[in-house]
């Protein structure tokens, strides 16, 4: 009687892995969609949608973009972590996965189980952006301000659990500061109104606001990174400001639910690779300020439970309650 179950059990794996098999060499025979977990506006959407393009003409397969905002990404990402496993449901995100991680005491998904990374696409540093009638005009000037009045001025990101959230957090834990939240759909719609005079700051990518910086939209108050940023060479470093303990960078990725088959997505991780050297991309990522970056599914696996650990530290310092996604 065990023999037969044995053998019974061996004969199901082994049709499993036949399928599995046959299913990967034949991908892709249909349509491919990436879901972005943000509306329509963030960089985010703009780097699924210029890769789609360049995807489709590599893998001969209509390659779709489709905006499942809400949630602070959460939303998007559980439809792709309840997705079927077959290679054709992808989901392009950014550092608000590894926030979410360390936020939300539930998830609707195991992020470490549900969902696998395959490769980061793009890097970006985070700015600093202030409303046009603010009257601090630097960083040391905002902080000051706040110093004496705590609270009073506002914020915007792209919904509690963002990573435009937690990384303005990570700045006020770090300086002792209190800044009220005003939450957003998407970072596109926090931008819009911090350029509205209706909310005094934000955090976000250089993708997401410097034309807005460049027109005179917004002030241009601070850049993470080493040195300025190009295609921002007025605004000063959160070094030059006084404050170089802030080194936000923010990172957009590719990612597939969990069970993709390996040669699945190590065949997606070279197709990105190659897509990211076409003159077209390039042009795009350049004009929004955003640096093409790749790694490997395992590299990327890495940098996502580092991150969670930081943003977990994060979010213990700014006394944020740990909540479950709606």
């Amino acid at each position: 009687m065990k023999f037969k179950q044995l053998l019974l059990c061996s004969t199901f794996l082994g049709i499993i892995s036949i399928n599995a098999t046959a299913q990967s060499n034949t991908w892709p025979n249909k349509v491919i969609k990436i879901i972005v977990p943000f509306v329509p506006g963030s960089f985010t959407d703009t780097a699924a949608r210029v890769l789609s393009v360049e995807l489709a003409k590599q893998l001969g397969q209509t390659v779709i973009v489709d905006n499942k905002g809400g949630a602070g990404s959460t939303l998007g990402t559980d439809l792709v972590a309840k997705s079927a496993p077959d290679g054709y449901t992808f989901l392009l995100t950014d550092n608000s996965f590894a926030v979410s991680t360390a936020l939300y005491e539930k998830l609707p998904y195991n992020p470490v189980k549900d969902v696998a990374q395959i490769t980061i696409v793009a890097e970006s540093p985070a700015v600093l952006v202030a409303r046009p009638g603010l009257n601090s005009k630097s960083l040391k000037e905002i902080v000051q301000y706040t110093q004496k009045n705590q609270g009073a001025l506002t914020f915007g990101s792209g919904g509690v659990g963002s990573s435009a959230h937690l990384a303005m957090e990570a700045f006020l834990t770090q300086n002792n500061l209190q800044l009220t939240h005003i939450p957003f759909k998407g970072i596109a719609g926090a931008i819009t109104d911090v350029a509205a005079d209706r909310v005094d700051l934000a955090i976000g990518s250089v993708g997401s606001a410097q034309a807005h910086i460049k027109d005179g939209r917004l002030q241009g108050i601070a850049v993470s990174g080493s040195q300025r940023h190009p295609l921002l060479p007025q605004v000063p470093t959160f070094a030059e400001s006084g404050f170089g303990n802030y080194k936000m960078m923010y990172w957009f990725g590719l990612m597939a639910p969990n069970g993709v088959a390996k040669d699945i997505i190590d065949r997606m991780q070279k197709e990105v690779v190659h897509a990211l050297t076409q003159t077209k991309v390039q042009e795009v990522f350049a004009s929004a300020g955003v640096r093409p970056a790749t790694n490997t599914p395992a590299e990327y696996t890495n940098l996502v439970h580092d991150e969670s650990a930081m943003w977990a530290e994060v979010i213990k310092k700014a006394g944020l309650k740990s909540m479950a996604a709606q």
